[in-house]
């Protein structure tokens, strides 16, 4: 979560400072049947060691010039949830503006691969078998390929920074000719059922959501992944 606020009193900072831990609080209580939710607040500008609260103005201004590229990633999956209409309507253009940047793509490509090799080491997996969300061919793959489609070319199609979800994304994707139709398809089939396989198995209080190997093809998102990055 990103906390912003327009206001120029002198006080806003530190009052909205103490409303945004009181939320977080109260979002992240433990109640009879677990917690609610399992916040994260690192994405706010300078990360951890930043102001819990930003004004819209340093927000943009921080993303225009100083936020890494798993900051932008991060970017394309957010989206106004509430509070002042306003202030959801200058985030939503302020990310638009960002998204739509031009990139030197042999970079942003280096820049991705080398973040996604260290979520894969973040979680190793020793289990013998597969790791539908963390694993090569599973949904964090997925993931970074779209956002990669993001980033490298919302500037000539700004369609695709519509809030429509990683699913639609890969179908416009294809329609766009930026990948290959039927990669295209066959990824959004794979991470629909990846999607519908994860909750089954939260569901049944599987945290690590394994299963074994050959259950699932991993082929058409590894085929993808070679299009974009090899």
């Amino acid at each position: 979560m990103i906390f912003l606020y327009d206001d120029e009193h002198p006080a806003a900072q530190e009052n909205y400072a103490r409303l945004a831990k009181r939320l977080n609080v109260f979002i992240g209580s433990y109640t009879t049947a677990g917690r609610l939710y399992e916040t994260d607040l690192r994405l706010r500008p300078n990360g951890e060691s930043g102001l819990l609260v930003s004004t819209v103005a340093a927000f943009a201004d921080y993303q225009q010039h100083q936020a890494w590229v798993w900051e932008h990633q991060a970017l394309t999956r957010a989206r106004f949830s509430a509070g002042d209409a306003a202030v959801g309507a200058a985030f939503e253009q302020v990310r638009r503006q960002v998204l739509s940047q031009p990139r030197d793509l042999p970079a942003l490509r280096q820049e991705i691969v080398a973040m996604r090799q260290k979520m894969h080491d973040g979680h190793p997996n020793s289990s013998g078998q597969f790791d539908i969300k963390h694993d090569s061919g599973g949904m964090v793959d997925i993931e970074f390929m779209v956002q990669y489609l993001v980033l490298a070319h919302a500037q000539q199609h700004p369609q695709l920074l519509d809030d429509i979800g990683n699913l639609a994304l890969l179908r416009l994707a294809g329609q766009l000719g930026l990948i290959p139709a039927e990669l295209a398809e066959a990824n959004h089939q794979r991470y629909r059922t990846l999607r519908q396989t994860q909750h089954r198995l939260r569901l049944n209080q599987d945290g690590h959501c394994r299963i074994p190997h050959g259950e699932l093809d991993p082929a058409p998102v590894l085929a993808l992944w070679r299009v974009l990055f090899d």
